[in-house]
């Protein structure tokens, strides 16, 4: 019959008790081996150096309590070679090259045991860290897929929500257009969520692909800025875009990926926006220097507390919202994405980006690119 534990027959499995049955004898011949030279040879010629291979194999292929009977064994043979064959006049080098022997012999033991020890954890430390790897890759692609699936109903619904509002299936009153919109902008505020996810999952797995042309930062600034008016409406900030020192609109070229950075202006306008008190304003500030195109998102709200600039680019970090010197530090929460991904682009472009607070009040999120010469 096969093994219980092996899915071939006894005749292709190893058979455990013949295999350790094998080891011993090659141990056992080895140490029989060592006595009869040393025993046969006179006293002035230590070969108990020679008993380190059974050593060394029982450490290998039995463990400790092998390597502890090995070493004593070894030990026992190598001393009582000064008395016997007992045909010679023990002298005092005969004992102290016995006795280096000893000290040798021991030395293997243990160090075999700590060798062998430290492999285990070596071995053990790199399976959880493997397992771990294996189980983040599975957490993944369960987000990845999961997210990927639930964009079908999101946009179905964000259709059928659109054919309510074009009148398609009967009239509909200005109270429930109000409704019908609130509804939209919530499904597409989801589906854009979705999208963010699905692309920082691709980005970390795949690394993110631009289509790098040369791209005015000013022109993405200001298409960004129209897009969010009627947001920043909605909440009662004033939204601006300022040339640094100058008055004059000036060009701000660079190397890029217009829809990328695009998203870029949107995520930090989004946020500076949302985390603004009403009544608060947002300015965007085109700043070009010699080598770097320098762009600046700031407001005017509670401002960032001291230990979360650090986390703010991590991926799903949102923050908090405890009380700080009287003042609730940032107002909204959000998915934590946003940044990531912007992170994300400004590094895939050569970039940086970074947050800081201002003072009296108000945080600033900054990124500069490379110049592009025009």
């Amino acid at each position: 019959m096969p093994n219980a534990q092996c899915p071939m027959p006894n005749a292709q499995c190893p058979m455990p008790n013949n295999n350790q049955a094998s080891r011993f004898t090659a141990i056992l011949g080895l140490f029989l081996t060592v006595i009869f030279m040393e025993f046969s040879t006179p006293t002035e010629y230590v070969f108990g150096y020679l008993y380190t291979g059974p050593i060394l194999l029982a450490n290998s292929w039995f463990g400790r309590m092998a390597t502890f009977y090995a070493t004593l064994i070894a030990v026992c043979f190598t001393v009582l070679n000064i008395f016997l064959p007992g045909n010679e006049t023990i002298k005092a080098s005969t004992i102290a090259s016995r006795a280096i022997a000893v000290m040798a012999l021991i030395v293997t033991g243990i160090l075999s045991d700590r060798l062998r020890r430290s492999q285990e954890a070596i071995a053990i430390a790199r399976a959880k860290l493997q397992s771990q790897a294996e189980l983040v890759k599975v957490r993944e692609d369960f987000a990845s897929t999961i997210t990927h699936d639930l964009k079908t109903p999101l946009l179905g619904a964000i259709e059928t929500i659109k054919a309510f509002q074009q009148e398609k299936f009967g009239s509909v009153s200005s109270t429930q257009q109000q409704v019908l919109a609130t509804m939209a902008r919530s499904h597409q505020t989801s589906l854009q969520l979705l999208e963010t996810l699905l692309d920082i999952y691709r980005n970390d797995t795949e690394g993110l692909k631009l289509n790098l042309a040369p791209v005015d930062l000013t022109n993405l600034a200001e298409d960004a800025a129209s897009s969010l008016i009627e947001l920043a409406a909605n909440r009662r900030v004033h939204l601006a875009v300022s040339y640094g020192d100058s008055d004059w609109r000036s060009a701000l070229w660079v190397q890029g990926d217009a829809l990328q950075l695009q998203r870029v202006f949107n995520n930090l306008l989004v946020n500076a926006i949302n985390h603004s008190r009403r009544g608060g304003r947002v300015e965007v500030v085109l700043e070009p220097q010699t080598n770097y195109q320098v762009v600046k998102i700031l407001d005017t709200g509670a401002g960032i507390e001291t230990a979360e600039l650090s986390h703010l680019f991590e991926r799903f970090y949102q923050g908090h919202s405890d009380a700080f010197g009287g003042l609730c530090l940032r107002q909204a929460k959000g998915s934590g994405l946003g940044l990531y991904l912007s992170r994300q682009i400004i590094t895939a472009h050569g970039g940086i980006i970074w947050a800081e607070n201002r003072l009296p009040t108000g945080a600033m999120f900054a990124f500069k690119l490379p110049v592009y010469p025009i």
